[in-house]
């Protein structure tokens, strides 16, 4: 496990977890990084454990990560769907080091004109029912698609139909997770 203190140089906004809620965190804040994945630094205070952005990065003495997304819109200005896949496998399950897309936790992905622009909705689920970290993942997956060009609005909803099971993982992330 990845473990370093830090002391935040300026205010950032994080990602409560597993509320998904955001919270205003002052500089001065002293922060423990437990992962960097997708782009995001999970780190835990004295508070709670949070999702801080990768373009706050500075803020941790970390390299700012370029989350600019390299495609244009198709015809009619609507998004890229390779680009909005490509957005979601930069989220991840802050206890679980593979993407969402790797573990199947994603079961749709479409998108629909909607109020003149552009709407990408992504029905997805967790490993279990019980798993809390629902509302900050699923808040995590909207605003990677919220970059992408063409895109004004993003709904991402948790499904528990069908129940997920670890036959859903792709073969990449099964070798991720030691399982073959």
């Amino acid at each position: 496990m990845l473990t370093k203190d830090r002391i935040l140089s300026r205010d950032v906004t994080a990602t409560q977890i597993p509320s998904g809620d955001k919270q205003a965190l002052p500089a001065g804040t002293t922060v423990m990084i437990h992962q960097t994945l997708g782009g995001s630094f999970t780190v835990q205070t004295d508070f709670g454990l949070f999702r801080i952005d990768g373009r706050d990065g500075d803020a941790l003495g970390e390299e700012v990560a370029d989350h600019a997304v390299k495609t244009s819109p198709l015809a009619g200005g609507a998004p890229d769907p390779a680009a909005v896949w490509e957005q979601l496998r930069k989220v991840f399950d802050p206890e679980i080091p593979v993407n969402i897309v790797d573990l199947g936790l994603v079961y749709s992905m479409d998108v629909e004109a909607k109020d003149g622009g552009h709407q990408v909705n992504v029905a997805m689920t967790l490993t279990a029912p019980g798993c809390g970290m629902g509302p900050a993942i699923a808040e995590d997956a909207k605003s990677k698609i919220l970059l992408v060009p063409g895109v004004s609005l993003a709904d991402v909803r948790i499904t528990w139909e069908p129940p997920w099971n670890q036959s859903m993982i792709s073969e990449e992330g099964k070798m991720k997770l030691g399982l073959i």
